[in-house]
């Protein structure tokens, strides 16, 4: 099937710089090819749709759907496009009640007007599949049918990549994330990568790529589509953006930074750059630059809305985690334990919120303040109970492993040091059998990072080189496990391992502010 370039018409009032205002752009978002039986005036424009759709940019796509079935009222497709479209991140869960119901009118459009080969009435199929009786149904059980509905499209149209290219991304969003083979994300990438091999130049082929190669054992696969993604679809903020997921696996901080920020440039929404952000402060974070991170939160603002395609927990969680991981990564334990609460009530906090406590509790703790840690550990189980009430066993999982690690701090600071190593460990045997959320570039601090700090501070520098470097392997180049790594070895008298990590966190802080304390240890340590 030959595949057309795809160049979108945007309104300069949608590209950031002084000189988009003042004439009109042509931008790339990739090259994409789906037939249709609509009118062939509005092909190209329903192409330049599913190329946004592709690359996440859900209200560009959605306007562009509605275009192209303004144009052809008889392009029940176009009404497909955007039931698609209200679906959002399939990666991130389930849409908005309202995101819902505008997908269920937009699906129900495009039946009654009847797709016109029997591959069109497939797709229509699979999204009527998807939001069928949304407000009784499970949304996995929906997610699981929808699924389904696109093998059979696969199965009947074997030319068809996007059948394949949907299907893909399907198995990748319906992967359980309990699952540590990543077996369904492996079967994803059978199929996308000859694919990507055939299309370079297809947006969806690189984006997907990188969602079924996101974990540590796989990332490195995922970084020739990480580095040209961004090329292929640079009008996409959400293009510029995903290359990040395989940097931050990688601990190319470097990169990570650049990219998100031509994402968060690109982006018109303010609420859409917390994402970005979200892992560009993680990113100057690794590398000291502390000063650069801070002017990246003061800058994405406070206020949080609802974006499209996003759900407002997705939107609230990057943006409450930025202050966390600031307090948190310089080891500012006072000042994580006072940031400003969130204003929710007790009954609707939920994971996003969590954040905030987590860093409460571990803040409280480790300035020596054990009770203000157990309140805040008390608003944690209450949060872990929400979750699992709403049938959300991931997020309480999440969850439950921030509360058993800041629980051991608390014990800590109690003097109950037994409980204290016991609460650390199931904290972090519990973090290690899921895998992170594509949300966060991390967790808010790793469990496995944690009890190795607290190993380190009960004089067990054996055990605790055990703990860094477990966390090493899961999230490579991390400023304070790589300085955990070098004190542990120093400690257990392991000289050329402390030297060669303490000379790693150096190199990695080359181009930091210089202010944190770790520095100068390391520095001595070298010079003796």
């Amino acid at each position: 099937m030959r595949m057309r370039r795809v160049l979108l018409l945007l309104p300069p009032l949608l590209l950031p710089g002084a000189a988009a205002a003042q004439h009109e752009h042509h931008e790339a978002v990739g090259t994409v090819s789906f037939a249709t039986s609509c009118a062939p005036a509005v092909q190209t424009q329903f192409e330049q749709a599913v190329a946004m759709l592709h690359s996440f940019w859900f209200q560009e796509a959605e306007k562009t759907f509605r275009a192209v079935a303004e144009s052809d009222p008889q392009c029940a497709m176009a009404w497909w496009g955007v039931a698609m479209t209200r679906l959002g991140n399939p990666l991130a869960g389930r849409p908005s009640a309202e995101n819902e119901a505008v997908a269920r009118e937009a699906a129900d459009r495009a039946l009654r007007i009847g797709g016109k080969t029997a591959r069109e009435q497939g797709y229509i199929h699979a999204v009527d599949v998807l939001y069928r009786d949304a407000a009784n149904t499970d949304y996995r059980t929906r997610m699981l049918a929808y699924e389904a509905a696109l093998a059979d499209v696969v199965a009947a149209n074997a030319d068809d990549p996007e059948a394949a290219i949907f299907h893909s991304l399907a198995l990748i969003a319906n992967a359980p994330a309990t699952d540590l083979t990543f077996s369904r994300q492996k079967q994803a990438a059978q199929v996308l990568n000859p694919l990507f091999a055939r299309f370079p130049q297809h947006p969806g082929l690189a984006h997907y790529i990188i969602h079924a190669y996101d974990s540590p054992p796989l990332a490195h696969l995922a970084l020739d589509a990480a580095r040209r993604y961004a090329e292929i679809a640079p009008a996409a903020p959400h293009a510029l953006h995903m290359p990040s997921h395989i940097f931050t696996r990688l601990g190319y901080w470097d990169e990570s930074i650049a990219t998100n920020a031509r994402s968060a440039e690109t982006e018109p929404n303010p609420s859409g750059r917390f994402h970005p952000y979200d892992y560009m402060v993680y990113a100057f974070l690794q590398q000291g630059r502390d000063r650069e991170a801070r002017k990246v939160i003061e800058d994405s603002g406070t206020e949080v809305s609802e974006r499209p395609g996003y759900t407002l927990n997705i939107v609230s969680y990057n943006h409450g985690a930025m202050p966390a991981r600031y307090a948190l990564e310089r080891s500012a334990w006072a000042e994580a334990a006072a940031l400003p609460e969130p204003a929710v009530e007790p009954a609707q906090r939920s994971y996003p919120h969590a954040v905030t406590y987590f860093a409460h509790a571990i803040g409280a703790a480790r300035s020596g303040n054990p009770a203000a840690a157990r309140k805040a550990i008390g608003v944690l189980e209450s949060i872990e109970a929400n979750l699992m009430r709403a049938g959300d066993a991931y997020w309480a999982g999440v969850v439950k492993a921030q509360r058993l690690a800041a629980s051991a701090w608390a014990a800590h600071a109690e003097g109950d040091d037994d409980t204290a190593v016991r609460l650390a460990a199931e904290a972090a045997d519990l973090e290690d059998t899921f895998e992170k959320h594509p949300v966060t570039p991390g967790p808010i601090l790793p469990a496995r990072e944690l009890e190795g700090d607290l190993l380190l501070e009960l004089n067990r520098p054996a055990d605790a080189l055990r703990s860094y470097e477990a966390a090493l392997a899961k999230e490579p180049n991390r400023a304070r496990t790589l300085f955990g790594v070098a004190r542990a070895a120093e400690l257990a008298g392991d000289a050329r391992r402390a030297r060669a990590h303490y000379q790693d966190f150096l190199a990695l802080q080359s181009k930091g502010d210089g202010t944190r304390p770790e520095l100068e240890h390391a520095r001595r340590y070298l010079r003796s």
